[in-house]
């Protein structure tokens, strides 16, 4: 097919095997065609836009104000209002495909594929014409090289890392496979507690605040390496001991001087009274 442009849209919240691999990319397109992968970007950025943004419609503004709520930023992207997709993805490639449409009479491909067919509008999709779903273009890409570094291996979906509509698990893997992401994920949810207090725009999830997230993992992990060191405690104490003689292990009591297993082993067999003191030590 002829190709002689290849745009994509960057949030400036990718995940850094991302920007890799649209590196690789972009090699691959000069090698092949003698042409480089175009990246668009929002002038100013997420961060920006989630909280330094002046809203100007005074609808807004008047709601804001009801709520005690900055004029700057809009928070947390929600199902309704979904900014980050509109401001940082298809307002970009629309504003731009349309351009080329007008000056160059460019035709418009779509990589959507054919198990996505909530996404098909009026331009021309050849994964859907070809009959290839996500499944199978993924594989496409693995067979020639493209792996994301492990990307799609770890997360169901490789949006923005930040995105508040990931799954629980999804950002349990990023707590334990991106934690420097995790941190800064943190700092934002923060910033946008301390900006919006807990109205939608600062909410993380409905139920979730990324700090409560945080303590949940937190506890998941130590509850798991509880479990793992008991179930492997006893083992370990029979590896440790296997083959020594009881006389050969000695066992400290307090201040009290050692005493070998021995002595005690004796003195249970012949049913002798162990004082409180020595048997609470032990």
């Amino acid at each position: 097919m002829p190709i002689d442009c290849v745009l994509t849209a960057d949030t400036g919240m990718e995940f850094p095997e991302m920007y890799r691999h649209w590196d690789k990319i972009d090699q691959v397109l000069y090698q092949e065609r003698g042409i480089h992968l175009t990246i668009l970007r929002h002038p100013k950025g997420f961060e920006w836009l989630m909280f330094d943004q002046p809203k100007e419609k005074l609808k807004t503004l008047e709601k804001r104000a009801k709520l005690g709520v900055t004029p700057y930023g809009n928070g947390w992207p929600g199902i309704k209002v979904r900014w980050c997709t509109g401001q940082l993805k298809t307002h970009l490639i629309d504003k731009e495909v349309n351009r080329l449409k007008k000056e160059k009479q460019a035709i418009h491909y779509i990589g959507i594929a054919a198990d996505e067919t909530d996404r098909i509008k009026d331009e021309i999709y050849p994964l859907v014409e070809w009959g290839i779903t996500e499944t199978q273009a993924l594989q496409i890409c693995y067979d020639r090289g493209f792996d994301w570094e492990g990307l799609y291996e770890i997360y169901h979906r490789c949006s923005c890392w930040c995105c508040p509509f990931q799954r629980i698990d999804e950002l349990r893997s990023l707590r334990r496979h991106h934690p420097e992401l995790w941190v800064k994920l943190l700092e934002l949810d923060g910033r946008a507690l301390d900006q919006f207090g807990h109205s939608a725009l600062g909410r993380f999830k409905d139920n979730w605040s990324v700090e409560q997230l945080e303590q949940r993992f937190a506890a998941e992990d130590t509850a798991k390496k509880e479990a793992e060191l008991q179930k492997s405690e006893p083992k370990e104490l029979r590896d440790m001991f296997k083959g020594v003689p009881p006389e050969n292990v000695i066992i400290a009591v307090e201040d009290l001087p050692p005493e070998t297993l021995e002595q005690p082993l004796k003195e249970r067999r012949s049913g002798q009274v162990i004082s409180k003191r020595r048997k609470k030590s032990r």
